[in-house]
């Protein structure tokens, strides 16, 4: 650079060329931090800026304490201006104003005398008029300062020191909130009950891996200092989970009658940060304007003992409806922006509320631990000269002698220190102890002094060495706090008709959905279903049409996503509690009504996902489709978290091919796809790679002529399961799975079922365990329930026995297990069962 400036004339061999895009970049980079940091956001630990603790901290220093007289505002500004805060007076006085506002704080931290505004919006009057000191609760902020609590810095003229937080004894972020602009973003945090958000600290103090919902049972919403309802505890909720929510606020109205019959609305409390005076102006420009109608008259009747808004409602006016108006139009609803910003570690954080407690938690504790040394050094300094105190006491007469003949106090401190072993403090303080102390009684004392003050040091250290022990400490100041400061709950809640979904309202219950050939669908109660032996003609399932039966039968919780997929590869999704209810022996509704399925498409396979929303379990749990035809194809469930009312494609399906059957899996489990011919492949899923959603798929299974298809796909996920068969014809049998050999997928298979003429084509194959019950439907609607403990397990390649005894020309059409609810079974028929016994049992149903 000194080689480029070399030519320029001497005066301008300093100048250095910057581009003016870097420089104004870099400089407003420093504008913004020194704004986001010293300026707009508070500190998570204490919940003050700067402005706020300056000013706390120079009230203390001048002493104006709760118990002390006031000072005139001036007089503060000035002590806080000229130390700490190198401001416009405004900035400062603003501060302290609102510090004393019991409108703007939950628990105001300023005691001010004279005119500090109004909730109208009047202006405070000048500081040369009012005076004010510290609150009672302020002081908790500050106790311990002077114990090296906190860190402190240099004030702006590097004269005095300032705190760079205050020990906050209490939690004044959560009680008090805050709000702030600074560049690029914002802070909005709401006011809580000081007793709740204690009770909230200390849960979490005796539980750190407590959730944000179970914090919530303490900390119920925020409590603003103007009361109001809380209306809707969603926008609370969302608030608490995330650091970002909204919180409709609704003034306090009731309606009353006046003597002459005339009908009013009275406000007693309106929503946080709303000016009365200019609402009320708002309200009569919009009566005036014809905008909100049914009001004949506003007056504001407020006075010192309390809010009186009074609305006087016309003779034909119906009062619940003027109300709901001025909801709507007026400030007499408004909402709150929470908006959980703060300064973690000197950088802005959006903090949730467990967050938030958990910093003030950490803050506390290091506070513990500073106070703790600091009293330890002290101790043990006093302890130091109590012990030397004690030496000079045993030998009195000598440290007389000593000090009588010494010329001059260096020489006798020095004595005393050759003599006696004493260190230079112990010897100084021997000097300078008076004459009374060396009474009888005064020895008492300071032996009675030395022993308090080593057990004050073995408690101490104790302290220190122990976090449980430190806890507690700071668990016992809080619940100090709660019983000197506690108070009931201002703002109410009321929860809004959107808090409550249909979904709220219905029971978590297990049910059994139907889906029929045709399409119709139903939920029933698990319940309804009976548990019968094997070979039984069972109960009427389900009222079809004669060419209709039961094709899909499952188990789900009634808040759960059902993922429909249909023939063509889409994908619906449907909650449980959505589908409609019908009894055991109605047809149900047609499918088509409740999802947009489109002409020749059918339902082909459903499955129930607990959630959508866990990214964990979206991506690290996975879709298995199997085809007709054989083929496979894995996708993870994100692919389809995101519900869309038309559906999606699934899966691509060719010509000629139709989707089969899809499954649930986690990654790691055994695949088993049997066919129509009485054969099955075993593989790992792992042999088939992760695909799209649109994806086709890969070859699972080889079909062995042209009229073979697969029948089912399992997917083993237990490893005390055995393979259930079925055939058309009522027969089937349970193997072990180790029977079918692992191979890769792509094969023939190797076989599951001696299929024959008497036991007919295969139909369907499952995982089941001896706690498992059989639901077995056929063409006709016809159900049974039995028990898989029943059925021994047999080899691999026999025929299996008689599940269910069928009518002529009747099939089998699905085979599902459930979970055994019953665990008593009904009266048991033999394979005999005749005709006339079947339809008995229809009857008896």
């Amino acid at each position: 650079m000194a080689e480029d400036n070399e030519d320029l004339p001497l005066g301008d061999q300093n100048i250095i060329p910057i581009n003016i895009e870097d420089e104004m970049r870099g400089a407003y980079i420093d504008y913004s931090m020194s704004v986001i940091i010293s300026r707009a956001l508070p500190d998570v630990r204490d919940g003050l800026k700067p402005v706020h603790r300056r000013v706390l901290y120079g009230m203390l220093d001048l002493g104006v304490l709760h118990n002390r007289a006031y000072k005139k505002s001036a007089r503060i500004v000035g002590e806080v201006l000229g130390k700490y805060h190198p401001h416009g007076d405004s900035s400062v006085y603003d501060t302290m104003v609102r510090m004393a506002q019991p409108w703007s704080l939950r628990y105001p931290l300023v005691d001010g005398q004279g005119n500090f505004g109004s909730v109208d919006g009047d202006s405070p009057a000048a500081m040369r008029y009012t005076e004010a000191r510290l609150k009672r609760i302020a002081e908790e902020l500050l106790t311990d300062i002077n114990k090296n609590t906190v860190d402190f810095q240099p004030n702006f003229d590097d004269s005095l020191k300032e705190p760079t937080v205050l020990p906050a004894k209490v939690p004044n972020l959560l009680i008090n909130g805050t709000s702030g602009i600074a560049v690029g973003m914002a802070t909005n945090m709401a006011p809580h009950n000081l007793t709740e958000v204690i009770n909230g600290t200390v849960a979490y103090i005796e539980n750190r891996d407590i959730t944000i919902a179970e914090l919530m049972e303490h900390i119920t919403a925020p409590d603003f200092p103007t009361g109001a309802t809380i209306y809707g505890y969603q926008g609370v909720r969302t608030g608490y989970e995330t650091g970002r929510g909204r919180v409709v606020l609704r003034a306090k109205a009731e309606f009353e009658t006046t003597k002459t019959g005339r009908e009013q609305i009275i406000v007693s409390e309106i929503p946080y940060q709303v000016n009365k005076a200019s609402m009320i102006e708002k309200t009569a420009a919009l009566i005036n304007e014809k905008k909100i109608e049914g009001i004949s008259d506003i007056r504001d009747e407020s006075d010192r003992d309390g809010m009186r808004i009074v609305y006087d409602i016309k003779k034909d006016a119906i009062p619940n409806i003027v109300l709901n108006n001025l909801y709507k139009y007026t400030q007499l609803q408004s909402s709150f922006g929470i908006n959980n910003v703060a300064l973690v570690k000197g950088r802005p954080h959006t903090l949730n509320l467990k967050e938030i407690i958990g910093y003030f938690v950490e803050h506390r504790h290091e506070v513990v631990i500073r106070r703790t040394e600091y009293e330890l050094e002290e101790a043990e300094k006093r302890a130091h000269i109590l012990q030397g105190y004690l030496i000079a006491l045993d030998n009195l007469d000598a440290v007389i002698a000593l000090i009588r003949n010494s010329r001059d106090p260096e020489i006798a401190k020095a004595g005393l220190m050759d003599s006696f072993g004493l260190s230079e403090i112990q010897a100084k303080a021997i000097l300078e102890m008076r004459l009374q102390r060396l009474t009888g009684l005064e020895r008492e004392k300071i032996q009675k002094e030395y022993e308090e003050i080593m057990e004050l040091i073995d408690y101490l250290k104790s302290v220190l060495a122990s976090e449980d022990l430190r806890m507690d400490i700071i668990k016992t100041e809080l619940l100090e706090i709660k019983d000197k400061y506690g108070d009931a709950r201002r703002s109410v809640i009321e929860h809004a008709a959107d808090d409550f979904t249909a979904e709220d309202m219905i029971p978590d219950e297990e049910m059994v959905i139907t889906i029929s050939h045709e399409g119709y669908i139903k939920r029933t109660a698990l319940t309804e279903y009976k548990t019968q032996g094997r070979g039984g003609v069972g109960s009427k399932g389900a009222a079809t049409k004669m060419d209709d039966f039961t094709e899909h039968l499952f188990i789900a919780s009634a808040h759960n996503y059902l993922l429909i997929f249909t023939e063509f590869g889409k994908v619906f999704w449907k909650k449980v509690w959505e589908i409609p209810e019908g009894g055991k022996a109605t047809k149900g509704r047609a499918i088509q009504n409740l999802i947009n399925i489109e002409a020749g498409d059918s339902v082909k396979s459903v499955i129930n996902v607990t959630t959508l929303s866990d990214e964990e379990y979206i991506k690290n749990n996975f879709i298995i489709f199997c085809t007709k035809k054989g083929t496979i194809k894995k996708t993870p469930i994100e692919a389809y978290s995101r519900p869309r009312q038309n559906g999606i494609n699934a899966i691509t399906i060719h010509e000629g091919d139709k989707l089969l059957s899809v499954s649930l899996t986690n990654g790691n489990n055994h695949i088993v796809i049997a066919k129509k011919s009485g054969r099955a492949i075993h593989f790992h899923e792992a042999d088939v790679r992760v695909m799209g959603r649109t994806a086709a798929g890969v070859r699972g299974v080889a079909l062995e002529s042209a009229d073979d298809y697969v029948v089912g796909m399992v997917c083993i996920a237990r490893e005390d399961a055995n393979l259930l068969v079925v055939s058309e014809k009522g027969y089937g049998k349970r193997s072990d799975v180790e029977a079918y050999r692992i191979t890769k997928r792509g094969g023939k298979g190797v076989k599951a079922m001696s299929i024959t003429e008497k036991t007919g084509a295969l139909v369907a194959i499952k995982e089941v365990v001896d706690s498992d019950d059989l639901m077995i439907i056929n063409k006709s609607g016809i159900t049974i329930r039995m028990a898989v403990s029943t059925l021994r397990v047999m080899g691999r390649a026999t025929q299996g026995v008689r599940l269910i005894k069928l009518g002529d020309h009747d099939e089998i059409s699905s085979v599902e297990k459930i979970e055994r609810i019953e665990e008593e079974e009904v009266d048991e028929s033999s394979d005999e069962t005749t005709a006339s016994d079947e339809n008995k049992t229809e009857e008896k149903e």
